[in-house]
């Protein structure tokens, strides 16, 4: 690249860069003209020259001036960026703040703190978390900023020793200051979450922290603008069906009554069958009996028998070769074996 081109290239970049800077002197200048013209004081006011979010630093570059009214300045503005930057330690944002929106005290910490659930929170208003699930939490789309109404249902055992449940709404138009350990208000995207943080009075942090331990705590989500307390009042199983609880459990006795019955007219159908299927069984067997054609009997031949005629023979045994003979001696009888003579 040629020298010459080289210059031209800085020299049109100089002039661009002083083209902007001198049409922002002018246009401040028009409008310090107009304001002045129409018998109004200019101020200056200090706006966002860039989105912030949640948490971010404040530094110069993201500031700027900007002309504003004298007379309509918002409270806790500031008028230049010295001031906003004034102190030891940087500022955060403790919300969502858009480009040319004013910087105002409330929404920043002060110099040098960080941007937490303490430094959001209201004069005499405290932070309780409440355990949520996906159903509880409203499916996720509970989000910062957004305004719930807590409700409790509880079960109490009456007199007569039935259960009555009921649902009660505890606390009515509660700022949401987080979801989980998310306090971001730009925050868009619906998520399940364990649990949410709102912001309430003393009193009311002592009922929420009582009633977690009292029954199951759930969220409804407000419309944006509503946050005008409701008439509201208990509502128990009666509302539902417009039934007392004795209506409902005699009515459940009657449904489990007929339940039994079907079960064993049921019961009785399958016996039923079963015997029908054993009965079709057997005539099936007999069928198949009767279509087998039966095998001629073959008589046997005559076996011929063998008389054997039994033959008595006398034999005469042999008389004995020795022979006892008595002897009276006196009163003594006395044997003697002797050998048999014939």
């Amino acid at each position: 690249m040629r020298a010459n081109t080289l210059i031209m290239i800085v020299l049109a970049g100089i002039f661009g860069v002083l083209a902007v800077v001198l049409i922002n002197i002018w246009l401040a200048g028009q409008r310090n003209a107009l304001a002045q013209s129409n018998g109004v004081q200019a101020s200056t006011v200090v706006v966002a020259a860039v989105p912030l979010k949640f948490g971010d630093a404040l530094s110069v570059d993201k500031l700027r001036e900007i002309a504003w009214p004298a007379g309509d300045v918002p409270a806790g503005a500031f008028k230049t960026v010295k001031e906003a930057m004034a102190g030891d330690g940087a500022r955060q944002a403790l919300q969502s703040i858009s480009a040319n929106e004013p910087i105002l005290a409330s929404r920043i910490t002060g110099p040098g703190q960080r941007a937490t659930l303490s430094a959001v929170l209201g004069e005499g208003m405290k932070a309780v978390s409440i355990r949520v699930n996906d159903v509880l939490g409203v499916a996720g789309f509970v989000f910062p900023g957004d305004r719930v109404d807590v409700l409790l249902t509880r079960n109490v055992r009456g007199d007569d020793g039935a259960d009555r449940s009921f649902v009660d709404v505890l606390l009515q138009s509660v700022k949401v200051l987080a979801v989980d350990q998310v306090a971001d208000e730009s925050k868009d995207a619906p998520q399940v979450v364990k649990a949410v943080t709102v912001e309430v009075s003393t009193k009311d942090a002592q009922k929420l922290t009582l009633a977690a331990g009292a029954g199951q705590l759930s969220l409804a989500l407000r419309q944006a603008a509503g946050s005008k307390g409701e008439t509201n009042e208990r509502v128990t199983l009666a509302d539902l069906t417009g039934d007392m609880p004795e209506d409902v459990a005699k009515r459940q006795a009657e449904l489990d009554k007929q339940a039994a019955e079907e079960a064993a007219r049921k019961q009785a159908e399958d016996k039923l069958n079963g015997l029908a299927q054993a009965v079709d069984r057997v005539g099936d067997r007999i069928d198949q009996l009767s279509k087998v054609k039966p095998i001629p009997a073959v008589a046997p031949a005559p076996q011929v028998q063998e008389v054997v005629k039994e033959v008595v023979k006398y034999v005469q045994p042999e008389p004995p070769a020795r022979a006892t003979i008595g002897v009276f001696r006196g009163v003594k009888l006395e044997t003697y074996d002797v050998p048999r003579q014939d």
